[in-house]
């Protein structure tokens, strides 16, 4: 994996965990509290899904068994 990518999807996790939070807030001027916690729960996960593979693959870099490029 390219530096430059790397970069593009740290950005693309921290917007989509800062994406969850906007919908769940507006979601509760709507819906109950419950639901909105359910419109936003996709987003957020697929945000940590991503920031637990971006973890894995600086540890993965850090020590050396597969380095960026």
């Amino acid at each position: 994996m390219q530096q430059a990518t790397f970069v593009k999807l740290s950005a693309l996790a921290f917007g989509l965990v800062a994406l969850s939070f906007v919908i769940r807030g507006f979601s509760r001027l709507v819906v109950t509290p419950e639901t909105a916690a359910m419109f936003s729960a996709p987003t957020m996960l697929a945000g940590g899904a991503l920031i637990a593979f971006l973890t894995l693959r600086s540890v993965l870099a850090v020590s050396g068994i597969r380095p960026l490029e």
